[in-house]
């Protein structure tokens, strides 16, 4: 993505000693933001994206190229074998150690990243799958109720009763831990990077001008090799692998089965994008209302 005039002005006038925060939603050009800015300014680019750590799908999951990593230096892209789960603790972790280095600028789509980056993340102990089990089998059948009866107050007061992942997860907590997710919270050490000692940025992407960059991205990433990276992926693919929610890879792995045509496979795929990209504006909306925009009038 070229960098226009009013968005190099934007750049040169960012402190090059504090670390730079770029959030939004996929296909709206981040990492070419982060890149112009490490190139500029100087400092390593490093990834905020829970897709773009795992190192089996490069092209599919748009990690930078091999051109884009030789420009700068790019750090926490494909270092995780995507058949191991990776939390934003995990992420947290890896990233703690960087912060003594190089300037960062640190971006991704990710909202929770930034987040539990800047507010503080309450380290809550892994669920046992038994109690996730158990959890399962109580919402199916008795729904929410019996579960919110079970929450502490302090708890049920700072949810969302009518969301069943949000309810579940606290149930969850308590049933596992003794002790009520807000309780938790309420215990949330620092965050490692408070958001006024960074200089963030928003892309906002409207759906209008996001959508066609989502379409044309996709099939860039076909002539980019993505088919090819689904062969080389098909014989261990598993829909179970932490890996595998890297949108399109269940699409290109049923057309190579013979399950999709190319261009179902592809239209599959640019829609499930089109939904996320519509989460992922929804997350920002509500938790990153503060931060400064990138609007589509930056970067005519």
């Amino acid at each position: 993505m070229p960098i226009p005039d009013a968005l190099k002005t934007r750049i040169d006038a960012l402190d090059p000693a504090r670390p730079v925060l770029i959030a939004g939603p996929t296909a709206s050009g981040k990492s070419a933001l982060a890149l112009a800015i490490a190139e500029r300014q100087g400092g390593v680019v490093v990834n905020a994206d829970a897709i773009q750590v795992f190192d089996d799908w490069r092209v599919l999951t748009a990690r930078p190229s091999a051109e884009d990593e030789a420009r700068a230096r790019h750090l926490l892209y494909g270092h995780v074998p995507g058949t191991r789960a990776y939390s934003v603790g995990d992420w947290l972790r890896d990233l703690a150690p960087l912060m003594d280095g190089p300037r960062q600028i640190i971006t991704g789509g990710t909202g929770l990243y930034f987040t539990a980056l800047t507010e503080g993340l309450a380290e809550v102990p892994q669920i046992p799958p038994e109690i996730r089990e158990e959890a399962d089998s109580l919402r199916t059948k008795h729904g929410l109720s019996r579960m919110i009866a079970d929450l502490d107050p302090e708890t049920a007061a700072g949810i969302d009763l009518q969301n069943p992942m949000r309810v579940q997860r606290a149930w969850e907590v308590l049933r596992a831990t003794g002790r009520g997710l807000r309780a938790w919270q309420d215990a949330t050490p620092p965050p490692l990077l408070p958001l006024d000692h960074a200089q963030p940025f928003l892309f906002d992407a409207p759906k209008d001008w996001l959508t066609p960059r989502i379409e044309r991205r996709f099939d860039l990433m076909l002539k980019q090799g993505a088919l090819d990276e689904a062969r080389r992926n098909e014989a261990t693919w598993s829909p179970a692998l932490p890996s595998a929610k890297a949108i399109g890879a269940a699409e290109l792995i049923a057309h190579l089965r013979g399950e999709l045509t190319l261009a179902e496979a592809s239209q599959r795929a640019t829609i499930l994008t089109r939904q996320f990209a519509k989460r992922q504006r929804t997350w920002f909306k509500s938790r990153m209302a503060t931060w400064p925009r990138i609007t589509p009038e930056d970067l005519a």
